[in-house]
C-alpha cells in the first residue's frame, strides 16, 4: 500500500511534542507498521524523526512563516496549492489521508480528480477555533475552503461528536462523516512495575500532561493541591509540558504555596517516564461551551494504567466510562477536586484495581491500531490492506 499522509497546518510540526504531533506520530506509525510506503507532505517537519518511522519519505511545502495575519493566510494558501504538484511526482498512491488544516483543500479535491480513496481527518472545527481564539482576516474563504475539503473526501473521520455535528454542517456529503475518537500508543505507554504508593508516604503526585492553556484548566489544579498541602505537606504537582500559560502558573504556584514541579515540555517517547513518577493524574478541563475536543492525554493516563480524576465535560465522561475509571468532578471546583485527590489517597484497594481497569479498557478498545484500522475500513480499504 502507498500512502501519501499531507498535514499543512504550520502550527504542527509534525516530529514535535505537541498532542497534534504525537497524533500525527502514531497514525503514521501504524500505517508503517502495516507495510505501507509512506509519504509525508507537511508544511512544517519539526525535529528528527523519530524511531519507527525512518522509513517515511519527508516532502516539505513552502514555508508559511510570520507577519501580518492576512499575509500568513494568503502564505499558508500558497503553501497547500504546492501539495498538487508534490503528489503529481509521487506516483500511483492507494489511499490519500490528510489532517484537516485552515486553508486545507488541494488535497481532497486531488484525490477526488485522480480518484484515489482520501481520508480527511478533522480534529476541530477550525474556522470557528481561529476566529475566536486567534486572528481570522478571511472567514469567509476559510468557511468556503472548509466546504470544498470536507465534501470532496471520500471518508471524514472527526474526533469528536462535537467536531462531526460541525461538520456534517459544513460539507455537502455529510453521510460521509463518522466519529473516530483518538487512541493511545500502548506499547509505549505502559504502567510501571512499581508498586502503588501508600497513603501514608513521604510523597503523593499528582500528575498533568499537556500543552499549558488556558482551556485544560490547570490553575484549578495548581488551587486544588494547594488545599490539600494546607493541611498535609506531602502533596506533590507534576506538570508535564509548555505553553503560554507557564509563567502564569508558575506565579500562581509561588502564590498559593503549591510544591509544583514544571517539567516542561518533552519529547513523546519521555512522556511514559513522567507518567510513571505520578500517583494519580488529572484533566481539569474547565466548563467552556462548545468543548469538541477528544482527551487524548486521558487515554494516556489509561494507557498507564493511573487513576484519573477529570472534569464532567465533552467526550471525558465517556472517556472514563462514566466514572468506571475514574473520578468525574465538577469543572471549575478547586474543592471538589482537592476531595477527589484526597479520597482516592486513602483509598489505595481502588487505586491497585485501577492500575488494571484502566491498563484493560486503553488496550481493548483505544489503541491507535484499532483507530487506524477503522479508518482504513472506512476508506474502503480494509483492515488488512
Amino acid at each position: 500500500m502507498r500512502v501519501a499522509y499531507v498535514c499543512t497546518d504550520p502550527g504542527i510540526p509534525v516530529f514535535g511534542s505537541k498532542g497534534a504531533s504525537v497524533h500525527v506520530q502514531a497514525v503514521l506509525r501504524e500505517l508503517v507498521s502495516r507495510g505501507a510506503e509512506v509519504h509525508l507532505v507537511c508544511a512544517r517537519a519539526g525535529r528528527e524523526i523519530p524511531a519507527g518511522l525512518a522509513g517515511v519519505r519527508v516532502h516539505l511545502l513552502p514555508p508559511v512563516g510570520r507577519g501580518a495575519t492576512a499575509e500568513r493566510e494568503r502564505a499558508a494558501q500558497a503553501s497547500d496549492t504546492a501539495v498538487a504538484g508534490v503528489l503529481d511526482t509521487l506516483g500511483a498512491l492507494d489511499l490519500v489521508y490528510e489532517r484537516y488544516a485552515l486553508w486545507g483543500r488541494t488535497t481532497t479535491g486531488w484525490a477526488a480528480r485522480q480518484g484515489v480513496p482520501s481520508v480527511l481527518e478533522v480534529n476541530a472545527p477550525l474556522v470557528q477555533e481561529q476566529a475566536e481564539h486567534r486572528d481570522l482576516v478571511d472567514r469567509a474563504g476559510a468557511q468556503e475552503v472548509a466546504a470544498s475539503a470536507l465534501s470532496a473526501a471520500d471518508a471524514v473521520v472527526c474526533v469528536s461528536d462535537e467536531v462531526a455535528a460541525w461538520a456534517r454542517a459544513t460539507s455537502a456529503r455529510p453521510e460521509r462523516v463518522t466519529t473516530v475518537p483518538n487512541g493511545v500508543d500502548t506499547d509505549r505507554v505502559r504502567p510501571t512495575t512499581a508498586p502503588v504508593t501508600p497513603a501514608d508516604a513521604e510523597a503523593f503526585v499528582v500528575g498533568f500532561v499537556g500543552t499549558l492553556k488556558a482551556w485544560h484548566g490547570v490553575e484549578v489544579l495548581i488551587e486544588a493541591v494547594a488545599l490539600l498541602g494546607q493541611q498535609d505537606p506531602s502533596w506533590r504537582l507534576l506538570l508535564v509540558g509548555d505553553g503560554p500559560r507557564s509563567d502564569a502558573l508558575r506565579a500562581l504556584a509561588v502564590s498559593t504555596g503549591a510544591q509544583v514541579e514544571m517539567a516542561g515540555a518533552v519529547p513523546p517517547d519521555e512522556v511514559p517516564a513522567h507518567l510513571h513518577r505520578m500517583d494519580v493524574a488529572v484533566a481539569p478541563y474547565p466548563d467552556l461551551p462548545g468543548l469538541y475536543f477528544s482527551p487524548l492525554k486521558v487515554y494516556e493516563y489509561l494507557a498507564a494504567g493511573l487513576p484519573v480524576v477529570a472534569s464532567a465535560v465533552g467526550q471525558v465522561p465517556a472517556a472514563l466510562e462514566g466514572g468506571r475509571l475514574g473520578t468525574l468532578v465538577r469543572p471549575g471546583d478547586a474543592a471538589a477536586l482537592a476531595d477527589a485527590l484526597a479520597a482516592l489517597r486513602t483509598d489505595v484497594v481502588r487505586r491497585v484495581s485501577l492500575r488494571t481497569a484502566t491498563r484493560d479498557a486503553a488496550v481493548e478498545r483505544h489503541t491507535w491500531r484499532a483507530v487506524v484500522d477503522r479508518v482504513l475500513d472506512l476508506a474502503g480499504l480494509g483492515v488488512t490492506a
